[in-house]
Order: C-alpha cells, then sequence, then structure tokens
C-alpha cells in the first residue's frame, strides 16, 4: 500500500495565494476584456409584466452613427437551434413553456429582452436602445404564488393552460399514524421571501471569433464554464468542439451565475452574425429584474410529538415560485430541499410535497444554500413553535430530538443517509460558547424588570446535502448532469507540479487548497503547484463549481490523481534504485529503500520520466495523471448557530450582540478560508433574516428595482462572528473532507429570525415573517397587545 508524507500542509492557513492581484488591480474581469473591433449589446427590456407585444419601430435606433444591428426576436429567431432550456424537469409531466432569448409576440416579466442593439461603442448601444418604440398591449398579470392557482387567476402561458409547473411528492414513513397518535401538532405557514443575489461583480460576456478555424471564444463571468460550453453549443446549434469558454476572474456568483442567461446565448449569435467580437456587461438596475432571484416559497409544515417533545411525524407542502420561466434548475431548486427538512433530527415518518407555480416575475434559481436553506428555516422555526406550545426551553426540545452520533450513514426521516455526524456535540459546544443558560437568566431578569429593549436567543440547527451529486442519484431526481469531477496532475521538468481542475473557482480560494492537497500527496512545497482552472481548452472535463462540492468532490479528484502519480514514481524509483516496490519508502517527496540510505526524489524521477532515456518496459514517459471522481453519496456538512438579538420594542429595531457559529465540514483543509467562507454566508443569512426582500406592486413591477430601494446590512450592523468547529470526518470521500461554502447562509437565516421572536415572545409574537425589519417587528407587537 502507498505510504503518503503525513499532512505538513492540509490543516494549516496558507495564506490564500489568489489574493495579491485582486488587491492591487490585477485581476482579470470579464468586463477589462475588449478586443479590436469589439461591438457592444445593449437590451431594450420590457417595462411590463405581461403583455403582448404588437409593434417595434427601430428605424430611429438603426440611423444613429456607431450602431452597427438593432434585432428584434423575429430577426434572431434562425440562430438558434432551440430556446433556454431547462436543466431540471423534475417530473415527467412538468410543463415547460418556450423561452427565446427575446421574446417573440409576448413579454412575461419585466425585464425580459425584446430588442438588441450592437454598435461600436457602449454608449451609444445604450442611446440606441433608448429610441427602438415597442407597442405593447398589456395583459393581466399574476404575482402571487397562492392567488396564481385560484380559478380564474390570470395565465401566465395561454398554451399551457395552467399556472401549475409540476408537484413533487415523496412520502416516506406512515405519517397518518404519527400525526394520529401525538400529544401536540404544531403548524407554521413561512415565506421564504424573493432574494435578489446581488455578486459585487454583475454579469458579463463578450464572445471573440476565430475567423479561421471558425470557432469562438466566449469570456463570461460564470461558475459554469463546462455547463455554458455545453448548453451554448445546443441552443446555437455549434459544435461543443467549435465553443471555448474562459471564466476569468469572477467576482462573486452565489448560485445566480450557475446558469446559461439569454444575454450569453445573444452574445454568442451576434458574433457568428457579425463576424466581430461581441460584448455585453450588465448593469446593477438590470441585475435586479434580468438575474436570477432566490428563494421564493410558501411553505407549510407542521410536526406532531408527544408532550415530552419527542417528533414523531413531519409534513411538509411547499409552493414554490418558478417566476415566468424555467431558467437551468429553477424546478428543482425547491425539491432538493425535501431530503433535509428533517434536519439533525430523529424520528419515524416524513411526507413532503413541492407545487411549481409560474408567475409574472423573472425567473427563480439557485441561491447560496439552495433549498437547504429554506429547510433549514423551516424545521428550525417550527422547532421553536414545538417548544412554545410545550412550555419548553428551545434548546432541549433539538437535545431531545438530535440523531446519536455516527461514523458511518445513517437513513434519516427523509430517507437519504447522512454521511456521518455529531450533532450534540456541535450543539452543545456552541451552548458553551455563548453562554446560553447564563443569557436564558438574563432575559428573565430584563423581562421581570420590564425593560423595553428585550433580549432574544435564537438556534439554528442545520444540515445540507454538500458534495453535490452523485451521477446516478443526480438521474434520479431527473437533474440531467453527472457528478463526477476531472482532475490532471502533472510533474513538470523542473519538478514543479502543474494541477489541472475542472472546478471553477469565484471566491473559494481552488489555487490555494487544491495546492495544499498536492503538497502532501506528492511531498512538494506549495509555491511549486500551479493550478489551471476556468478554461475548457485548459480543463475541457469538469462539473464546476456550486453546492458545496469543491473540494469534497473536485479535491478529492486532486488527491487521488496525485496519488497515481506516486504509484508511478514509484515504479519508476524502484527501477532507478534498483529496489522492489514494496521496498520503498515514500515520505516528504522522497523515495528511499527501507533499511538503507539509497533514495531518490520525486523531482528527480519526475527528470527521469522526462527524459526516458532509462524506464521500465511497462512505464510510459513523463509523471502525470488524472482522475475522475463520482462520489458514491453526498456529504452532509452540519452545525450549530446561536444569534443573541436585542429588539427595541417601542421601535421594533433588532441589533445583534453576538453571533456564534460552530460547524462541522468534516476534516479541514485551510481552517482561514473556511472561516472566510463561513463569515461571508452568515452575513447573507442574516440579511435574508433581517434585510433583504425583492417586492412587486400588484401589477408585476418591481418597486426594489435599484440598491436604494433594496436593502442590505453595513459592516456597522453586523457584530464580530464568533467561529469554532467540530470535526466528523466524511466516510464518502478519502480525504474525509465535506464542505463549507454554502453552510454559513444556510443556519444564520432561522438563528437570526428565532432570536427575534425570542425577543417579543414574551408580550404574545409567535413568529414575523422575514425579513424581520423594524416595522415588521413593531406590527407584529401591536398586533400581538392589541388582538382584534
Amino acid at each position: 500500500m502507498t505510504q503518503t508524507a503525513p499532512h505538513r500542509h492540509v490543516g494549516t492557513s496558507l495564506p490564500r495565494r489568489e489574493d495579491a492581484p485582486l488587491l492591487t488591480g490585477r485581476a482579470s474581469w470579464t468586463e477589462n476584456i475588449t478586443p479590436p473591433g469589439t461591438l457592444h449589446l445593449a437590451l431594450v427590456r420590457s417595462p411590463l409584466a405581461h403583455a403582448r407585444i404588437t409593434g417595434v419601430d427601430t428605424t430611429r435606433a438603426r440611423e444613429l452613427s456607431g450602431v452597427v444591428a438593432v434585432l428584434t426576436g423575429e430577426d434572431v429567431a434562425g440562430e438558434f437551434a432551440i430556446g433556454l432550456p431547462c436543466g431540471w424537469p423534475v417530473t415527467e409531466d412538468i410543463k415547460i413553456p418556450d423561452h427565446p432569448p427575446l421574446a417573440r409576440g409576448e413579454v412575461n416579466h419585466v425585464g425580459e429582452p425584446v430588442v438588441v442593439v450592437a454598435a461600436r461603442d457602449r454608449a451609444t448601444a445604450l442611446d440606441a436602445a433608448g429610441l427602438v418604440e415597442v407597442d405593447y398591449e398589456p395583459l393581466p398579470a399574476v404575482v402571487d404564488i397562492e392567488a396564481a392557482l385560484a380559478d380564474g387567476a390570470p395565465l401566465v402561458h395561454e398554451d399551457l393552460g395552467t399556472n401549475h409547473c409540476y408537484t413533487w411528492p415523496m412520502p416516506v414513513g406512515d405519517v397518518d399514524a404519527a400525526f394520529a397518535q401525538a400529544d401536540v401538532v404544531v403548524e407554521g405557514r413561512y415565506l421564504q421571501q424573493r432574494v435578489i443575489p446581488s455578486p459585487m461583480e454583475t454579469r458579463a460576456v463578450v464572445v471573440v471569433p476565430d475567423l479561421v478555424g471558425a470557432g469562438y471564444t466566449v469570456y463570461s463571468s460564470t461558475q459554469v464554464p463546462h455547463f455554458l460550453r455545453d448548453i451554448l453549443a445546443m441552443i446555437c446549434g455549434i459544435s461543443d468542439s467549435k465553443l471555448r469558454v474562459v471564466a476569468p476572474d469572477v467576482g462573486g456568483g452565489f448560485g445566480v451565475k450557475l446558469n446559461v442567461y439569454a444575454e450569453e446565448a445573444l452574445a454568442l449569435a451576434l458574433a457568428r452574425r457579425l463576424g466581430a467580437p461581441v460584448k455585453w456587461v450588465e448593469t446593477r438596475s438590470e441585475h435586479h429584474i434580468g438575474t436570477c432571484h432566490g428563494r421564493g416559497q410558501v411553505q407549510r409544515i407542521a410536526v406532531a410529538a408527544t408532550s415530552e417533545g419527542k417528533i414523531l411525524g413531519m409534513r411538509v407542502n411547499l409552493l414554490a415560485d418558478m417566476g415566468a420561466y424555467l431558467q437551468l434548475l429553477t424546478p428543482g431548486i425547491a425539491v432538493f430541499g425535501a431530503f433535509t427538512y428533517c434536519g439533525l433530527y430523529d424520528f419515524g415518518a416524513y411526507s413532503f410535497e413541492c407545487q411549481g407555480v409560474f408567475t409574472n416575475l423573472t425567473p427563480t434559481d439557485a441561491y447560496r444554500g439552495a433549498g437547504r436553506s429554506e429547510a433549514a428555516y423551516a424545521h428550525e422555526r417550527i422547532m421553536d413553535e414545538l417548544a412554545a406550545e410545550l412550555g419548553m426551553d428551545p434548546a432541549e426540545v433539538r437535545l431531545r430530538n438530535l440523531h446519536p452520533a455516527f461514523s458511518e450513514p445513517r437513513a434519516v426521516p427523509s430517507g437519504v443517509l447522512y454521511d456521518s455526524g455529531d450533532y450534540e456535540t456541535c450543539m452543545r459546544k456552541a451552548m458553551e460558547l455563548v453562554g446560553y443558560d447564563e443569557l436564558r437568566a438574563e432575559q428573565r431578569r430584563r423581562r421581570e424588570a420590564g425593560e423595553a429593549v428585550a433580549l432574544g436567543i435564537g438556534i439554528g440547527n442545520f444540515t445540507e446535502s454538500g458534495g453535490l451529486s452523485p451521477s446516478k442519484v443526480a438521474a434520479g431526481v431527473r437533474l440531467q448532469s453527472g457528478g463526477w469531477e476531472n482532475a490532471a496532475v502533472r510533474m513538470l521538468v523542473s519538478g514543479k507540479v502543474e494541477v489541472v481542475t475542472g472546478t471553477s473557482p469565484h471566491g473559494q480560494a481552488h489555487e490555494t487548497v487544491w495546492s495544499q492537497i498536492v503538497a502532501d500527496a506528492l511531498g512538494v512545497d506549495p509555491a511549486d503547484v500551479e493550478v489551471l482552472h476556468g478554461d475548457t481548452a485548459v480543463a475541457p472535463y469538469g462539473r464546476d463549481t456550486y453546492g458545496s462540492r469543491s473540494v469534497a468532490v473536485g479535491g478529492t479528484a486532486v488527491h487521488l490523481a496525485s496519488g497515481k502519480v506516486v504509484e508511478k514514481a514509484r515504479k519508476i524509483a524502484a527501477h532507478m534504485l534498483e529496489a522492489a516496490e514494496d521496498d520503498l519508502e515514500f515520505e516528504a517527496g522522497r523515495f528511499s529503500v527501507r533499511g538503507t540510505d539509497k533514495g531518490t526524489t520525486i523531482q528527480e524521477v519526475a527528470l527521469a520520466a522526462y527524459m526516458a532515456a532509462d524506464l521500465p518496459e511497462d512505464v510510459e514517459p513523463t509523471l502525470a495523471a488524472d482522475s475522475t471522481f463520482d462520489p458514491p453519496n453526498f456529504t452532509w456538512p452540519f452545525g450549530t448557530h446561536i444569534c443573541v438579538v436585542e429588539v427595541d420594542t417601542e421601535t421594533g429595531r433588532a441589533q445583534i450582540r453576538r453571533f456564534v457559529a460552530v460547524d462541522d465540514c468534516g476534516i479541514v483543509v485551510n481552517p482561514m478560508i473556511v472561516e472566510g467562507q463561513v463569515h461571508g454566508g452568515v452575513a447573507q443569512g442574516i440579511s435574508q433574516a433581517l434585510y433583504e426582500e425583492a417586492l412587486f406592486d400588484a401589477d408585476g413591477n418591481p418597486t426594489t428595482a435599484t440598491l436604494a430601494d433594496y436593502a442590505f446590512p453595513a459592516a456597522p450592523d453586523l457584530p464580530s462572528f464568533e467561529l469554532d468547529a467540530t470535526v466528523t470526518p466524511s466516510p464518502t470521500n478519502p480525504l474525509g473532507v465535506k464542505g463549507i461554502g454554502e453552510s454559513g447562509a444556510i443556519g444564520s437565516s432561522p438563528a437570526a429570525l428565532n432570536a427575534v421572536v425570542d425577543a417579543v415572545a414574551h408580550l404574545g409574537v409567535r413568529h414575523i415573517d422575514m425579513p424581520a425589519t423594524p416595522q415588521r417587528v413593531w406590527r407584529a407587537i401591536q398586533a400581538a397587545r392589541n388582538p382584534e
């Protein structure tokens, strides 16, 4: 069996090698790329949520100096083999509307592209777009998902005959029997408001035609260059061998860039049509109406329990807002959460049903924690409501229902196998860190004193299905993509190492983390490891970055490829040292013959493999290997987040006093990077709980169309996060890692919202929908004090 050097770099906070160019203005963003002769695109977007297009006059726009083309949906229809596809048709009878990159005949949400302008500079393109005149015949719009299913509701797509997209059921166990024998049943109705993902860098795309080879290079601010290559080839009827997709530095993704958008298809089509480079950069206002939103659900959840607080069963019924069209993963986002609504809790019966619903709003799709965040919010809210119903402490109810510790896969109420977990240790660590008992004592004292500023403590326990995803499982839920990942590791003649990975980072520090994994496996310095990514010409095979999968799947592929390099090097080293392979030890990058001082470094072996003058007969030249890893199961990171807030009951303002997060992501490769991921995720989760909400009027017009109207927390609004960890290795992969990218956003929302409700629970408040703005909290207090 191969002996490898002990971990010398994995587990250490190696500084991020990615930071220097980002901090010194040397990063390469898509917007920075402007080849000679570039034509700039601007889009005319629908100002109405639902309307027929009765006329388009492009005369004035075409006459503007510098304008090259002004095209309608009918003009470009022949450029596309198919419309924008849905990659997750969750049921056989799902209804999927046609989705052309430019609207033809009808618009179905504010912001839908209607006309595209190409001009020699961006300002001219924008000016020309303002000169296009579009005549619309307004149609009734539907913006509420419950109202959309009512008899006589306006139809988003008349040809479908319904606003119902699909129904996806999943019963496990005898739920009716569990509820029948329960001492108490608690039901909750919770809203997952729409949120606007808002990465620092908006979307952008540049397409450069190769007029000699008839191919195209697509630069895009995307999380998924491989997906983009494959799907653009289908949309535009171009061989995937003629498409190269490059993801330069990407300024945040959060799931919203896990997609293929109309603008990318239009840019490729126009580059082909006009024979020139084409560029489009999204404005922040366009981002609010033209890029997928996150969340958008009505959740109904019920638990059946004994009088001692032991859960017997759970029912979950969701209405999920699809928006006007199905983007790449739209239908599957809510369904993905089905497996985690049971949370960390052990009980016997569970049922889940989700209905997808069309509305005249911007499509929804993945947003950090997709599906899992919504699930954690619902199960943690209902746990607090169960505790209130039974007069128990919220922590005690949770502790009574946790799974016991396990190190091998364990079946859970939703029917899936969690990989490993020690939930009680994690939860108690968080309670100790925050001083839970002392906080409860302080809360009692302040309530007895009648203080106007109330103290609240909120718990957010969670798990998530990370390491997305085993290919067979993906096929089982009708996701049209494998879940494997590919990597290649090459030792060069210099002794340096080149790693090619199919993952595509946008803040996750793959270059740093992969170098640590390879350095330990090969016994080299991380500084001698170069990591290549984000370019389908360099890394032709890959499934990209999302779903907390990077280290668990992509990092494992790198680790396995490194192991193959060591095995090949062992054969060559044995030949060089005239020894049997089994007599070689490998440590710290050096092969040595056991019991002697004879040895050689892996760099010397790499040189010998490159020169190929004296290799074993069955060994080919060069020292390189690749590996494709398809995980046997998801990984299941978990954690406990506890939020402490103070709520001014006279104004409704909630101020976070402390936030503690104890996460378990298995073996930690780089603690500093893990903490950074948790920091960002927690900030986003708190933001949804207390600040963010995409709002529309009754006609589907956005009322939070700019950052002047859409709230985010600023640095003074957030405390210093107190982080800790437990370590429960995953048996799913040889690294024992689980993933961390989404965890912060999953546990923080329920913790923050639970804390706000807990602060005012003594006033009779049982629930407040997100975001818990001062106005909403104040109104809840008034309603409790003055019930109708």
